[in-house]
């Protein structure tokens, strides 16, 4: 039976963010809210887990997911990262964006993209999975909440149907959460670039 926990999504009760980061390091997956809307959510390590996930959405491979890190430091133990890049990301972390950013050799070879052995970062601003991130101590691997055979937007946990609720082991509920895409830049180049716009908008430096 799926255990759903009721976080104040401005107060997240530590008690209650422990426990969801409690479910994600023993391997479950874990439906989290994020800036964007919900995400299904596993360890980054977790094979199994991250199978799932890719059958619940019918992804066909893992590349779909994204990497959420607590800190700049954190993200570059995953991320290679120069000056000019690092400076970017300061002034554009946290919120609602998705960072194409060659990866370390700490990821998975079977998450990075194929060509440019990138992999998408993100440093979250939602409180709830700010606080699980620092309950679990260890980054996470996220993709947004969506099923092919359902229409409605799932963006409040009372409302999920039970086709969703059969297929995951935990929701972490911060109540209504409007599902939005991030806006994903791709800093893996000389020129950075906008691979789409979303609830971030286009950054001031990358507006033509």
């Amino acid at each position: 039976m799926t255990t759903t926990l009721d976080i104040h999504p401005e107060t997240p009760q530590p008690r209650l963010a422990a426990q969801a980061a409690k479910g994600i390091a023993a391997g479950q997956v874990v439906v989290v809210p994020t800036d964007s809307g919900y995400a299904l959510a596993c360890r980054l390590e977790d094979k199994d887990a991250l199978a799932r996930i890719a059958r619940i959405r019918r992804d066909d491979g893992p590349h779909h997911m994204t990497l959420s890190v607590r800190d700049l430091s954190e993200l570059g133990v995953y991320a290679k990262v120069d000056n000019i890049q690092f400076r970017f990301l300061k002034n554009h972390t946290p919120g609602p964006y998705t960072f194409i950013l060659p990866a370390t050799r700490e990821v998975p070879r079977r998450l990075l993209h194929e060509k440019k052995r990138s992999i998408g970062l993100r440093m979250p601003e939602h409180r709830v999975l700010v606080a699980i991130l620092e309950q679990l101590d260890a980054p996470i691997l996220s993709a947004s909440l969506a099923i092919p055979d359902i229409d409605e937007p799932l963006d409040d946990p009372e409302l999920f149907p039970d086709s969703v609720r059969r297929q995951v082991d935990l929701i972490a509920s911060a109540g209504f959460c409007e599902q939005l895409p991030s806006t994903v830049l791709d800093l893996t180049g000389e020129d950075f670039t906008v691979e789409r716009e979303g609830l971030g908008g286009v950054p001031p430096e990358l507006a033509e």
